[in-house]
């Protein structure tokens, strides 16, 4: 799903209207059913990553099937060609703008929730699959090895069991004002998850000028962190001790700074819609 088969209707009965056909995801009825209808001038933003599914025989030869693509990050992009190493890959590397709101209130998150002590931030599905096991496992064993209390906060729906922990904050679903202020609140941001074509949200902490921590078994985490300046990234339970500890104020700061560079010059949507302008002209 979701399966609209209007939609197909629609598609089949008035293509000759339109001059291009934008899909986002591979993995949906929509993009399979509808694409292979208007091949000719369809472009498909994948959002494709290393998951079972991909590497489903159906696709072979859907990949080959796209005018052209749009890319989330140069990883995604060479994944693709080595998954489908037949097809023509041709496209843009484009992504997606992120806009901070004008104003954000610090303070008031931290009141509202009664968090008072330095904290990290973890936004998004609460899954093990992306790498929130092991998160919390790392924090709780980096809690009771360091002295200080800083706290875990959690915002997002939960698909697995969250540890109960004094220092560990669930905070499930939120307003979009109040992540934006928990962003601005927090220390830094860490995505755990060794699956992304691109992570929306360490762009969004990067907007307000905030480091993040990152999975380094996800190649395209590392490659946006390395371009940007903004992160760093561990591979294992040591290495995510080593990683906070670097992090002192001083270093968060320029690393801060410099992921939101990075963001302005990148992800606004005059560059994005440029991309995809320019990709089906």
């Amino acid at each position: 799903g979701p399966l609209s088969p209007d939609l197909i209707s629609y598609v089949k009965h008035h293509q000759h209207e339109y001059d291009a056909f934008i899909f986002f995801t591979y993995l949906y009825a929509t993009t399979y059913f509808v694409l292979p209808l208007v091949a000719e001038k369809a472009y498909l933003a994948a959002c494709a990553h290393d998951e079972w599914t991909i590497h489903m025989s159906m696709w072979d030869k859907f990949f080959e099937k796209p005018r052209s693509f749009i890319f989330n990050t140069l990883e995604e992009k060479a994944f693709l060609k080595k998954r489908f190493p037949k097809a023509n890959l041709t496209g843009t590397v484009a992504g997606i703008a992120v806009e901070a709101p004008s104003t954000y209130n610090v303070k008031n998150f931290r009141d509202n929730y009664h968090i008072h002590e330095p904290f990290f931030l973890y936004a998004g599905r609460i899954d093990p699959s992306k790498g929130c096991q092991e998160l919390f496992d790392y924090f709780i064993n980096l809690v009771n090895q360091q002295s200080g209390s800083k706290k875990l906060v959690l915002l997002g729906k939960a698909a697995m069991t969250i540890p109960k922990h004094p220092n560990i904050l669930p905070l499930g679903f939120v307003e979009e004002q109040t992540k934006w202020d928990a962003l601005a609140a927090c220390d830094l941001l860490i995505m755990p998850s060794p699956y992304e074509s691109l992570s929306i949200v360490i762009l969004e902490a990067w907007a307000v000028s905030k480091p993040v921590l990152v999975n380094g078994k996800c190649d395209v985490l590392v490659g946006q962190c390395r371009r940007s300046q903004g992160g760093v990234w561990y591979s294992n339970e040591d290495e995510f001790q080593v990683a906070i500890e670097f992090m002192n104020q001083q270093v968060r700061t320029q690393l801060g700074l410099q992921g939101q560079k990075f963001v302005e010059k990148n992800y606004v949507w005059s560059k994005i819609e440029q991309h995809f302008l320019d990709l089906v002209h």
